[in-house]
C-alpha cells in the first residue's frame, strides 16, 4: 500500500488534498448564503438565520457569538454595525450552525440508503511536469456508501478527521494506486 505524499509538487505537480475538495463540494451541497457577510444583505440574513428561534440562539452562542441580545437587536435593526472581529464571528458561528443543521439531511442523501453515492476523482494537474517525471493517472469513479465519518468530521470543521475519514473510508477503495488521488484537481459527486 502506497504512503501519503511528502513532497507534493516537487516537480511541479499541482492539486488539492482530497479532502479538501469533498469539503468544498459538501459546502456547496449544503447551500450557504452567497452574500458575503461585510454586505448587509448578507449579515442580516445570517443574523435571522441564528437568531429565528431559541434553538438557533442556543447553537449560535455554543459556535462562539457570544453578544447581548440588546446588540443582536441593534445590529437588525441597524442602529449599529458589528465589527470586523464580531463579524468574523457571526460568520464562524454561521457556518457552523449551518453544517450542523443540514448534515443529517446530506447523509441520508449521500448514503441513500445503502446504495451510496458516485464519486468522480479528477487526477492532479500535470501539466508544468517534467514527461519523464509524469504519472499516468486516469480519471476514476468509485462509489462510497459509507458517508458517516466523513459528514461527521465535516460538521465538526476538523480537517485532521476529515482526511482520515476520506482516506480510509472512500480513497482506500480505489486499490493500490490509491495514493494517486490523495492529490487532486476536483472531486465531483451529486446527491
Amino acid at each position: 500500500m502506497p504512503e501519503r505524499n511528502k513532497e507534493f509538487g516537487k516537480f511541479g505537480a499541482q492539486g488539492i488534498k482530497g479532502h479538501e475538495a469533498v469539503a468544498r463540494q459538501l459546502d456547496r451541497l449544503a447551500g450557504f448564503i452567497a452574500t458575503p457577510v461585510t454586505q448587509r444583505r448578507g449579515l442580516l440574513a445570517r443574523l435571522h438565520y441564528l437568531t429565528r428561534t431559541d434553538h438557533a440562539k442556543a447553537a449560535a452562542r455554543q459556535a462562539g457569538l457570544t453578544v447581548t441580545d440588546r446588540t443582536l437587536k441593534a445590529w437588525l435593526e441597524g442602529r449599529r454595525t458589528p465589527t470586523a472581529k464580531n463579524l468574523d464571528r457571526i460568520e464562524a458561528a454561521y457556518r457552523t450552525v449551518r453544517r450542523a443543521n443540514v448534515s443529517r439531511h446530506l447523509l441520508a442523501r449521500l448514503n441513500r440508503r445503502g446504495r451510496g453515492t458516485r464519486v468522480e476523482f479528477h487526477p492532479l494537474n500535470q501539466s508544468q511536469v517534467p514527461r519523464p517525471l509524469q504519472r499516468v493517472v486516469d480519471y476514476r469513479t468509485l462509489n462510497v456508501r459509507q458517508w458517516d465519518r466523513i459528514v461527521d468530521a465535516w460538521a465538526a470543521d476538523d480537517t485532521r478527521a476529515l482526511d482520515d475519514a476520506w482516506i480510509n473510508d472512500a480513497v482506500i477503495d480505489l486499490g493500490s494506486q490509491w495514493g494517486e488521488y490523495e492529490y487532486v484537481t476536483n472531486i465531483g459527486f451529486a446527491a
